[in-house]
């Protein structure tokens, strides 16, 4: 064998990969113009949490065209183990630069992860573009609004972490109180006004129903630019909070007696060429629309349909952690009012079913997911499974509009409502067993599988628990 062949390098993107010279020079230019001295091109793991390299900022062409390359193998679910295993190289998409508010020294980029010359398919935001780009085959495109909720919290003088507000809420719940909110301006204030200087949209936050839980309302986007915003949201949301001396978590159920930390998705598909809601009621007479009353496209009941379905496996996506469950459960002070959507149900406008059908906007809302899932699998999960609905016209069935947390196991089965996984591995296994979740995945799915079945058995077992306790920290 001729040495030279050990010497020839194995390319992580394709060979003689380019990008816009010119809009590279302009952004170098523009970013430098602002004070930035850093870069970070990052990609997320399995749990959706960033990594990335750090390049100084006369480094931009080098590392726009994939100079950084990453040992994958050596994190949590990303495949490629092994010290045989090639590196992937980290590709910036350099219309995503964000100057961080937090700290202008740092521009901050969304990208995907190559390797020997193609997007690795075990990257997170591959699989999402896979999906869309099945949607943009049949001319749609999704659109995403999320209500990321979290609690912010401080140490007391004995150690332990208590609610931001130094005042506690008299009463049962602290949802919406204004007291409670002025108390937690230390947070607030920074937060929404890096949140402006984004431009998102934000149109309102307020206290939530836990205390010290806050959530925050912006503008809906397509879902590729959604799910690299929650991405950012999170990590911003912790610099704020360590900038006061405080943490943000986004544990979906971190104390038992309060409430969870939902993260709902709203979703709707627009026509790819004029932007048309195509959720929105069609001019013609609807025969499901007739017959339930609510007023939405045949296309938002096919892709509701087609949610439902496979709601057990998207649950594995979406709630993805074992304090996921714990979330899903209606105790504390309020256990008839929770709204921890339990039941695979649709309604109209109805918080008690799994998939709401809001009266004040033309789309489908999914309450089940929480803050632990990697957004960018969530939305390809909701949309592929959306899609099949539509490709097959499935229909939903009858909506509940009643409080269905009323309702004991007998009526619940009578009305055929099944319950939602109550346990991590009860959705794992409804995630390995469904055929949809290999064509959104493939490889992926036993990644994953693996992956969420080691932090199951984690739960139970002492000295992994403690392991296992400590890797959700940068959850």
């Amino acid at each position: 064998m001729n040495i030279d062949e050990f010497a020839k390098p194995t390319f992580a993107v394709p060979e003689g990969f380019s990008f816009d010279q010119q809009k590279a020079d302009l952004l170098k230019t523009d970013l430098a113009a602002k004070g930035v001295q850093y870069l970070l091109s990052t990609y997320v793991d399995i749990h959706g949490v960033p990594k990335a390299k750090v390049n100084p900022i006369e480094c931009l062409d080098k590392m726009a065209g994939g100079s950084e390359l990453f040992t994958v193998g050596a994190m949590e679910g990303m495949g490629l183990v092994g010290p045989q295993e090639d590196e992937c190289a980290a590709v910036p998409d350099l219309d995503t630069a964000i100057v961080c508010p937090w700290d202008k020294r740092f521009a901050y980029f969304f990208g995907d992860l190559y390797y020997h010359g193609a997007p690795y398919v075990n990257d997170s935001r591959q699989i999402l573009k896979r999906q869309i780009e099945r949607a943009a085959a049949l001319g749609l495109k999704l659109n995403l609004g999320v209500e990321p909720e979290f609690y912010v919290l401080k140490q007391d003088d004995s150690g332990d972490w208590k609610p931001l507000p130094t005042h506690r809420f008299g009463g049962v719940c602290p949802a919406y109180d204004v007291h409670q909110t002025l108390g937690s301006m230390e947070f607030l204030e920074p937060f929404t006004d890096h949140l402006r200087e984004l431009g998102w949209g934000l149109f309102s936050f307020d206290q939530e129903g836990g205390q010290g839980q806050y959530e925050f309302d912006c503008d809906y986007t397509d879902a590729l630019t959604m799910a690299d915003r929650l991405t950012f949201f999170r990590i911003m949301a912790k610099q704020v909070a360590e900038s006061i001396g405080a943490v943000a978590t986004f544990m979906p159920k971190p104390f038992a007696d309060d409430f969870r930390s939902g993260c709902h998705f709203n979703m709707s598909l627009a026509d790819l060429e004029t932007g048309e809601n195509r959720f929105a009621p069609e001019p013609e007479s609807n025969p499901i629309a007739d017959r339930l009353g609510i007023p939405l496209s045949k296309l938002a009941y096919h892709f509701s349909a087609g949610i439902l379905r496979h709601a057990p496996a998207i649950t594995a996506i979406t709630s993805p952690t074992y304090n996921s469950y714990q979330g899903f459960l209606a105790q504390g002070e309020m256990a008839d009012v929770s709204w921890a959507p339990v039941l695979i149900a649709f309604g109209r406008n109805n918080r008690s079913a799994m998939l709401r059908l809001p009266l004040n906007r033309y789309c489908v809302e999914n309450r089940a997911p929480d803050m632990a899932n990697n957004s960018y699998l969530s939305a390809a999960i909701h949309l592929a499974a959306g899609l099949e609905g539509i490709e097959e016209e499935l229909d939903p069935g009858e909506p509940v509009n009643a409080n269905i947390y009323e309702k004991n196991k007998s009526e619940l089965k009578q009305s055929g409502i099944k319950f939602l996984p109550s346990t991590l591995t009860e959705a794992l296994d409804a995630f390995e067993e469904d055929p949809l979740t290999e064509r959104v995945f493939g490889e992926m799915k036993g990644i994953f599988l693996k992956q969420k079945r080691w932090e199951w058995e984690a739960s139970f077992f002492p000295i992994a628990r403690e392991q296992f306790e400590k890797n959700l920290t940068h959850i």
